[in-house]
């Protein structure tokens, strides 16, 4: 079978009828309370989702992920799940705790380092594939709730606001050759780098060029940021998000000032969980 949009939200279909914990959160989505804001210009919408507090509230220091087992390796999964395969390397399983209606974890088979720079370019080749799906990449110590497995995650496309209000917030152009564009994200809430191309390898390398612009803080893997990006024929949007801090002051806070939000792509995305 190809690994194609169809095929996965198949791969979902048969996962709700067969796994009891998928079949529950994707009923919960139902009910869980939503609210926009209109911000001048843009859009931000928080999601109060429960099931979610296993992903929010996740520990992900260096002795918690040593003393739990890899979820995301194929020998821990739970029994019912099953996956649809990219290549010998990525699969797609359904994610049962999740935030869109159709919602896929993109794990590599094998426990390696979350790290984008040598696998952005699969990333790219993902959403040439899942062209209804909008695919995304937390950084180990960016939002990831499992920081020592590499994985891609993929939502149904439209269900960030960003996917509809990035051109609007493109600054002065930086680079311009006849098949890439890119360009800062400004006055946006959240600033970052845009990547707009008609060639992967092309994006892949101005990728590189921008990731090696940014700071790498001592003993981290790689810059801290989030990757958000989707395939609309015949480009290959990218959105780059550097960030300072894992956490926010609010979700350390005790009492009526906290706020359990813990950011990563979606987020970023306009969706706030």
């Amino acid at each position: 079978m190809s690994f194609s949009s169809s095929s996965i939200n198949q791969l979902l279909e048969e996962q709700v009828k067969t796994w009891e914990l998928a079949r529950i959160n994707y009923q919960a989505l139902n009910s869980i309370q939503s609210k926009s804001f209109d911000m001048g210009g843009f859009t931000i919408r928080v999601q109060f989702n429960p099931a979610r507090i296993v992903s929010s509230a996740a520990k992900v220091d260096k002795q918690s992920i040593q003393e739990r087992k890899c979820f995301l390796c194929p020998e821990n999964l739970p029994k019912e799940q099953n996956d649809r395969p990219f290549n010998e390397e990525y699969h797609a399983l359904v994610n049962p705790f999740p935030i869109f209606n159709k919602h896929f974890t993109l794990p590599t088979y094998a426990h390696t380092d979350q790290v984008i720079y040598t696998k952005i370019d699969t990333m790219l080749a993902m959403a040439r594939n899942l062209t209804e799906h909008t695919l995304f990449y937390n950084g180990p110590k960016s939002g990831a709730s499992a920081p020592d497995h590499a994985h891609f995650q993929a939502g149904e496309r439209g269900f960030m606001p960003i996917e509809r209000e990035i051109d609007a917030f493109c600054g002065e152009k930086l680079i311009d050759t006849p098949y890439t564009q890119i360009y800062p994200i400004v006055n946006y809430l959240r600033n970052g780098i845009y990547i707009r191309s008609q060639n992967r390898e092309e994006a892949v390398t101005w990728f590189k060029q921008a990731y090696q612009l940014l700071e790498i803080k001592k003993e981290d893997p790689e810059p801290m940021m989030n990757v958000i990006t989707w395939f609309k024929d015949p480009e290959w949007h990218c959105c780059i998000f550097p960030r300072n801090v894992h956490r926010p002051a609010c979700y350390f806070a005790e009492g009526e000032e906290n706020i359990l939000l813990s950011p990563a792509s979606v987020d970023l995305g306009g969706v706030f969980i």
